[in-house]
């Protein structure tokens, strides 16, 4: 046994206060009697009272099942991962003496279903011969769907209902509209912006990952009447817009209060967040992202939209590599909300917004040049990491009056290792004159632009040539590699089921 030795700080407290006579004689004894011969810090240093050891607290659940038949009990889903069946291996056991003596037992699998979590997102995979049914729908062997609020599982037939999960973390949702409910099942929140939030849903029949952005009518009163009369229609035209750097728009419901539009979902987040990420972003990809922001705008305009609202935040991406397809979202507000709404919600952060917006806007108004601008605002955040126009500008200038009079700075630091051609696409579009400014079409054929690897880069991510099928037939490759695994498994490990008693009357 080594010897420990009392440290520095714990001497000079000892020193500092004096020993009685009893408690000297007390420790003498007790290290005279130590049995090893050695002296314990224990037995010749005061020690502090810490208190009582803490307990760590118990996992809170974050759903819970609660049962539907006799026999079965109520589950907390504390774990992320739970199988429920016969097997006296499952998490949950299907074990109760009621369950054992009841002619269905013998239709529940040994690993009947499973419930798991992954990225605060509930699913159910269904693993049983007879089959797993939520909400009335048959998920069928191998499947897995996102589990909802208040979704009832039944298990082997559909009337058989067994459990209702309530989902502990979700949010008090809006009364969503039933056509919308029927085709989507709506999960968290992934988003947000002035005209509404969005979140992630997904496609119940095919279980398909959609991003849902819903607008709240009340907050644009004055355009109700018009936007209620229009919206269908102008929905209808986006559908029919195809571009690869275009979200695109995939369903529409409205209710008396709220709008619900269907969108793509993009995995790689916001352009804003990459650019907050990464202070800066490298030039080459900068430029990338900015040829395929000008052909979606190309295609805006040419289709006689203007988005009016280009900021990092409206622009998207596929994945989270830096080359890779960008897409512009929002780009239907406009034409969705009665324009003066929008321009009042938008003017309430300005720094993205052309000079014309506040000074044309009531009188001449103003043209697809705006968009010119944004994309230079843009362009500059790309590149330099700030803002061009911003509150804490040394000018003391309001965000306003710098966007007007055009005034910004080229911060040697952030701009020193930029090309001269990067720099003069951003001066020749955050010009304050909308005539003098370039338009897209001519931005595009700037020398900046004029780079033909990375045109080459940018088509080759824009149209994939057949990869589209390859990844299909891949994934689909995957699926049935996957399945048949999991077949083989259960053939191991347990017998065939038996089937459902009797055909059901009714509708699966």
């Amino acid at each position: 046994m080594s010897q420990e030795k009392p440290d520095a700080g714990s001497q000079t407290q000892t020193q500092s206060q004096p020993l009685t006579q009893s408690q000297t004689q007390s420790q003498s004894g007790s290290s005279s009697s130590s049995g090893s011969g050695t002296v314990s810090s224990v037995d010749t240093i005061p020690v502090r009272d810490l208190g009582s050891i803490p307990e760590e607290p118990e996992p809170q659940p974050w759903g819970r099942l609660l049962p539907m038949q006799r026999g079965f009990r109520a589950h907390n889903c504390v774990e992320d991962d739970t199988w429920f069946g016969r097997d006296s291996k499952c998490n949950y056991c299907f074990d109760d003496p009621i369950l054992k003596e009841s002619p269905r037992f013998a239709t529940y699998s040994k690993k009947h279903f499973r419930i798991f979590r992954e990225q605060n997102i509930v699913y159910v995979f269904d693993n049983s011969g007879n089959g797993t049914f939520v909400d009335g729908i048959l998920l069928g062997q191998g499947n897995t769907l996102p589990l909802a609020n208040n979704a009832v599982l039944s298990l082997a037939e559909e009337r058989h209902k067994v459990f209702v999960f309530i989902d502990l973390m979700a949010d008090e949702q809006s009364n969503l509209p039933k056509e919308f409910s029927e085709k989507y099942l709506i999960t968290k929140k992934i988003g947000a912006g002035v005209c509404g939030e969005v979140k992630l849903a997904f496609e119940r029949a095919t279980c398909k990952k959609v991003a849902v952005k819903t607008i709240n009518k009340k907050d644009f009163p004055a355009s109700l009447g018009t936007a209620t009369r229009n919206a269908e229609r102008e929905i209808q035209i986006l559908k029919k817009i195809d571009h690869p750097c275009l979200i695109k728009t995939e369903d529409f419901f409205q209710t008396d209060d709220s709008y619900y539009i269907v969108l793509e979902l993009m995995e790689g987040g916001e352009l804003f967040d990459r650019v907050k990420s990464k202070n800066q972003i490298e030039e080459s990809i900068a430029k990338l992202y900015f040829y395929q922001m000008l052909k979606a705008v190309e295609y805006l305009h040419n289709n006689g939209i203007i988005h009016r609202d280009l900021k990092p935040e409206n622009v998207l991406l596929s994945s989270q590599d830096d080359i890779c397809v960008i897409k512009i979202t929002d780009f239907n507000q406009s034409k969705i909300l009665e324009e003066s709404a929008l321009m009042r919600t938008l003017c309430g952060t300005p720094t993205y917004l052309a000079p014309e917006v506040f000074t044309d806007a009531v009188t001449v108004g103003y043209s697809s040049a705006v968009d010119a601008w944004s994309l230079g605002v843009v362009l500059f955040v790309c590149l330099a990491g700030y803002p061009p126009f911003h509150p804490n500008a040394q000018t003391g200038l309001s965000v306003r009056d710098q966007i007007t009079q055009g005034i910004y700075t080229f911060i040697p630091s952030k701009w020193d290792g930029i090309s001269d051609d990067a720099k003069d696409v951003v001066k020749r579009l955050l010009l304050v004159d909308p005539n003098a400014r370039l338009t897209i079409e001519e931005a595009l054929h700037h020398p900046w632009l004029m780079d033909e690897a990375m045109k080459e880069t940018a088509e080759c991510i824009m149209y994939p040539r057949d990869s589209g099928d390859a990844a299909e037939a891949d994934a689909a490759e995957a699926d049935v590699a996957s399945t048949t695994k999991r077949s083989r498994e259960d053939d191991d490990d347990e017998q065939q089921p038996a089937k459902r008693p009797g055909p059901s009357t009714e509708a699966t």
